[in-house]
């Protein structure tokens, strides 16, 4: 039996100058612009056909916060299919108060990366199928790397970033990939910085490269500009799930009319 391809948007939360959760929406992690809210959005995307929804407090990390549980609750009264919800989560405590908040799965990535164990103990109290391993990658061109791949002639390797893309760890990604698989993660969601809000499509080196490596389910994330990106990142780098927000918070594509595109190209997907 064929696993369809899974199609995932996915909001990035930010507290508002009053303090309260809004959707921003900017390229390569930085020109953050308002897009709206962030409880209508789920509404809107559960009602649009999508298999699952994302819910990433993107500066949680970086500022040392909690994630924004009342609102994840909120959010999860609207979203009848799976919802994954990451920023800020660092302990076991923190990935069972963000799963008694609604969430079905955890994103984690500058956690993880600073407590591998995490990967460990989450998986053990929670099961992996509820771990998600958020890595937001970087390209590379010098000769720091484990495992590189071949860029318009160039060779380039991927480090892990943390704290929102904002600062280096000197990992590989290939070779982190493989220890959060073998600590238990259930999934690996793999971000781009480089392509990150370019709608130019996505890294499909990084993906190819991570797909390769991996048997974990593979989230493609970062630079999707239209059903044509996913359909190149299913067909030539192999992922599980192709996640996108710019092309629908604007509504210059919708849910169905990607998937169309993808079960006429012989790409198996939930319609």
């Amino acid at each position: 039996m064929t696993l369809t391809k899974r199609i995932i948007p996915c909001i990035d939360v930010d507290l508002d100058e009053d303090g309260n959760a809004a959707v921003y929406t900017g390229v390569n992690f930085e020109d953050l612009k308002y897009t709206g809210d962030p409880v209508e959005m789920a509404k809107r995307y559960n009602e649009a056909g999508a298999d699952e929804f994302v819910f990433l407090d993107i500066t949680a990390s970086a500022e040392g916060r909690e994630t924004m549980l009342d609102t994840v609750s909120a959010v999860a009264d609207e979203c009848f299919i799976p919802l994954t919800v990451g920023g800020g989560i660092r302990t076991k405590e923190d990935i069972k108060e963000t799963l008694r908040a609604g969430a079905d799965k955890v994103s984690i990535n500058t956690g993880a990366l600073n407590n591998p164990k995490l990967i460990n103990n989450g998986a053990a109290a929670f099961g992996s199928q509820c771990i998600v391993i958020s890595v937001d990658a970087k390209r590379r061109f010098d000769e720091q790397g484990e495992h590189y791949a071949q860029i318009d002639g160039e060779s380039c390797w991927f480090e892990c970033t943390i704290k929102g893309g904002r600062e280096g760890t000197g990992r590989d990604v290939i070779e982190w990939a493989n220890e959060a698989e073998s600590r238990g993660s259930g999934e690996l969601f793999i971000n781009s910085i480089d392509a990150d809000g370019t709608k130019d499509g996505y890294d499909i080196p990084l993906t190819r490269a991570v797909c390769d490596t991996v048997n974990t389910p593979v989230i493609a994330s970062s630079g999707c500009g239209g059903p044509e990106d996913m359909y190149e990142v299913f067909a030539e780098a192999n992922a599980d799930a192709a996640l996108a927000a710019s092309i629908f918070h604007f509504d210059e594509y919708g849910i169905n009319e990607c998937k169309q595109y993808l079960d006429e190209r012989g790409i198996p997907v939930r319609r």
